[in-house]
């Protein structure tokens, strides 16, 4: 859930809409493809605040039924923490890869919960404090990563850009730090979208499909690359990009629960 840095550009032939695509493979071929969803920009329209999001009401229900149809291989790959999206959808539990895959709970239900550290913590609470004079700036927690949000002050992006490379020097070389729609996060170095979907990938239902990813933002990149090289489909929501790996394009999230809606009948 971030702004990204890539240029807008107008569409062409190698960015096309994704909707025909996606209504025919997911209503016709739900033997053959997995299917892989980011949520805020993607499943959800963003919000000025990350808690200021809403879920439908019957959206939780009809993902469940498209799940069912996909013969239960579908997962949410986002930024969010597991437990935060799990109070999002309730009462569904969905295969999830949490923190940008640094947690997972995989089709069995095993969960692998991304590990914080009491240096950690401590950088969470200086954190807090150093931006607690800069107004329009929100800092999230998220346990085993933490971001800055400045959705609210666009104009704070060139103070935050040091401060959160200061502090991501504080954190060590564990961490990474990741840019998105209007947020700087400092996450775990080890977990990336598109390992996470490698993962899922290599156990059933996901096994011997053909993964679609769907995500709007550059976190989403990476699962992108992912689901070309293992010959299955890319979708971008939102306008075309300059430099973007997904050749195929949806307008809107409203685009996107549209569809859903009519394929989980």
């Amino acid at each position: 859930m971030s702004y990204q840095k890539l240029p807008l550009k107008a569409p062409n032939p190698h960015q096309a809409s994704g909707r025909e695509l996606l209504f025919r493979t997911l209503s016709s071929s739900c033997d053959d493809y997995a299917l892989f969803l980011d949520i805020d920009g993607t499943l959800l329209d963003l919000a000025d605040t990350p808690d200021g999001i809403v879920v439908p009401d019957r959206l939780p229900s009809q993902l469940d039924a498209l799940a069912q149809r996909l013969g239960g291989a579908l997962a949410l790959v986002t930024g969010r923490a597991l437990a935060y999206v799990d109070q999002l959808f309730a009462p569904y539990r969905f295969p999830i890869a949490g923190l940008h895959g640094a947690e997972l709970r995989r089709p069995d239900g095993d969960i692998v919960s991304a590990a914080t550290t009491p240096a950690f913590e401590r950088l969470k609470a200086e954190l807090y404090a150093a931006t607690a004079d800069l107004d329009g700036v929100l800092i999230e927690d998220k346990g085993a990563a933490v971001a800055a949000h400045y959705r609210l002050a666009p104009g704070r992006q060139a103070e935050l850009e040091p401060l959160m490379e200061a502090f991501l020097a504080k954190a060590g070389e564990n961490w990474t730090l990741q840019r998105g729609k209007m947020v700087l996060e400092i996450r775990p170095a080890s977990a990336d979208k598109g390992r996470a979907i490698d993962t899922l990938m290599s156990e059933p239902p996901f096994a011997g499909r053909r993964p679609i990813a769907i995500g709007d933002d550059i976190t989403d990149e990476a699962m992108f690359h992912v689901a070309n090289r293992r010959n299955g489909y890319s979708i971008r929501v939102g306008a075309p990009l300059v430099g973007t790996a997904a050749p195929l394009t949806l307008h809107s999230s409203g685009t996107l629960r549209e569809l859903i809606a009519q394929i989980a009948v």
